[in-house]
């Protein structure tokens, strides 16, 4: 069964940085677009960052760009994608989830086909 796996996040105080992680059950990964998303209580889920599967292309939300980095791993035998996170701000609150898509390009912002099932990001004020 194909997994994606996060990790990482917590609670911080604004300003502060959190790195996620996402580990990929199967090899086959290391050929899929892979994604960022968050879900904020009361608010639909929305797009932050996403990579192509060789990592030389990169697409982020307005509201996180110059302070959120996606970033991954092929070479070891787990696909691991990255969210590094800095400056953070209390409306960066949200459950964040890790997805991919079987295509190669990043293409479609929602266009994809597995998720993960979320990590919990609290920033305080």
């Amino acid at each position: 069964q194909v997994q994606l796996v996060e990790s990482g996040g917590g609670l911080v105080q604004a300003g502060g940085s959190l790195r996620l992680s996402c580990a990929a059950s199967e090899r086959t990964f290391s050929n899929y677009a892979m994604g960022w998303f968050r879900q904020a209580p009361g608010k639909e889920r929305e797009f932050v960052a996403a990579i192509n599967w060789s990592g030389d292309n990169t697409d982020y939300a307005d509201s996180v760009k110059g302070r959120f980095t996606i970033s991954r791993d092929n070479t070891k035998n787990t696909v691991t994608v990255y969210l590094q996170m800095n400056s953070l701000k209390p409306e960066d609150t949200a459950l964040y989830y890790c997805a991919a898509r079987p295509y190669s390009t990043i293409g479609n912002r929602y266009e994809y086909h597995y998720w993960g099932q979320g990590t919990q990001v609290t920033v305080s004020s």
